[in-house]
């Protein structure tokens, strides 16, 4: 089936972010602090949450629509760990066929609504040795490795600069508040950096090779494109990995998607105590 393209109305992204903002704002006045995007097999921390209000993403104007398994597909309002926020269970690809600007969309529509911070989630291939299946990683940084950017093309000056600077595009504060919260909560993390790439393959072994070389410590298809788009808002970003498997290019072996989203679901607990904790201390 073909995938659904989204034509740019007159008057482009501004007018995209003004409809679905409207759309929501008509439906309720919650203002979200904090914007949450759970990643595969992550999504239970949505269980947490105190909803106010559910989106499903085919109600939501210019919304792109989660194809990938385990996604279930809904924007979440409600309130965890003493904070407003709104979750997005599910994320969307590149690999799935959509342009940067439909993967980063949300993330727009939800600094739009308020949020000031984004914490973002996602399940990741271990390039560093160390770090054992259903580790959590704290992000530190990020190899840009699709070979595009969603801020290609005419910039929205009300969004953001032309040049954004990137010194900083994971928190050092809020790293150091997820290390406090994972102290209290007895949930052991990692630091390291993601290197996002397109997929939806897998690495090859000397592709791992590269990747290692290059000094990333996990791989995924996720993250790097709404963390850019958050920086360019000014947003505050916490990025969280759970490690799924053990990318040794000398000892590789066949990958199962299933196996993946296992590893994921079975950190899940540990992930949302942990960011659960974290959101307390924002």
């Amino acid at each position: 089936m073909a995938m659904k393209r989204f034509c740019q109305p007159k008057g482009g992204l501004m007018k995209h972010i003004g409809d679905c903002v409207k759309f929501i704002r008509r439906q309720t006045d919650f203002r979200p602090e904090i914007a949450l995007i759970l990643g595969t097999g992550l999504g239970q921390l949505a269980d947490r949450i105190r909803t106010v209000r559910v989106f499903p993403y085919e109600k939501l104007p210019h919304f792109p629509r989660s194809t990938v398994q385990s996604h279930k597909g809904q924007l979440v309002l409600g309130e965890i760990g003493g904070k407003r926020v709104a979750a997005m269970e599910g994320r969307f690809h590149f690999y799935e066929g959509y342009s940067l600007e439909e993967v980063t969309f949300a993330v727009r529509v939800l600094r739009e609504l308020g949020a000031k911070a984004l914490v973002v989630s996602n399940a990741a291939g271990g390039l560093n040795l160390e770090f054992g299946k259903g580790e959590i990683v704290l992000i530190t940084d990020h190899i840009n490795f699709m070979g595009v950017n969603p801020l290609i093309g005419p910039n929205e000056d009300k969004l953001g600069p032309r040049f954004p600077d990137m010194n900083e595009p994971y928190s050092k504060r809020l790293i150091d508040l997820a290390s406090m919260a994972a102290a209290e909560v007895k949930v052991p993390v990692r630091r390291g950096v993601y290197i996002g790439v397109t997929g939806p393959c897998l690495e090859t072994r000397a592709e791992y090779r590269m990747m290692r070389n290059f000094g990333a410590d996990l791989v995924g298809m996720s993250t790097v494109p709404e963390v850019i788009v958050a920086v360019h808002m000014g947003m505050e970003v916490l990025g969280v990995s759970v490690v799924t498997d053990r990318c040794d290019p000398d000892h590789l072996e066949p990958c199962d998607i299933k196996e993946i989203i296992k590893t994921a679901n079975e950190a899940g607990p540990k992930l949302d105590k942990l960011i659960t904790k974290t959101i307390e201390k924002f």
